[in-house]
């Protein structure tokens, strides 16, 4: 098959995988998904350079990364007060869960991926994470700190809304 005949069958499965109006903005995609992993290569590779590259993440640490990504996902694609961040590339649409809000990303190739990524706190999971374990080779007690407190925000949310839930049926006082 030829280069030609190989560009244009991709081109074809790309221009064919939705209609015009629904088809995702693939190059930006493409470039952020790009930057995301150049940026967490090179810090592994910089760490394996170093001798900092560890043998392996020990579970406590596996744990209270997957927590605090949790977490701080969620603040910046959700929170009421994180709204100025998301604003340029996303609108309103509504109230979300306690303290969040639901939005939609803007009009236009670069401005709506990025607000896709920035609504998305599945998507920033993966960023939160890479950079907390990144953090944890390169500032491991910064790291730490940063996310047991993100760990331990997390927990304060669940007995806040335990606590509502309990309110509400009568179990709970002030």
């Amino acid at each position: 098959m030829s280069v030609d005949a190989l560009s244009r069958e991709a081109r074809d499965a790309f221009e064919s995988y939705a209609e015009p109006h629904e088809r995702p903005p693939f190059r930006t995609y493409a470039a952020l998904a790009g930057a995301f992993n150049a940026a967490f290569a090179g810090g592994l590779v910089a760490a394996r350079r170093s001798g900092r590259l560890p043998d392996r993440i020990e579970t406590r640490d596996v744990l209270l990364i997957g927590t605090a990504s949790h977490k701080l996902s969620r603040l910046l694609a959700k929170d009421k007060i994180t709204t100025f961040l998301r604003a340029p590339f996303t609108e309103y649409q509504g109230r979300g869960g306690p303290a969040e809000v639901e939005e939609r990303s803007r009009e236009g190739e670069v401005r709506g991926a990025i607000g896709e990524l920035l609504i998305c706190p599945y998507c920033l999971g993966l960023w939160a994470s890479g950079a907390f374990h990144l953090g944890l080779i390169f500032a491991p007690r910064t790291t730490r700190v940063l996310t047991s407190t993100l760990t331990a925000l997390t927990l304060s949310d669940f007995l806040q809304i335990a606590y509502k839930a309990a309110e509400d049926k009568g179990l709970g006082g002030s």
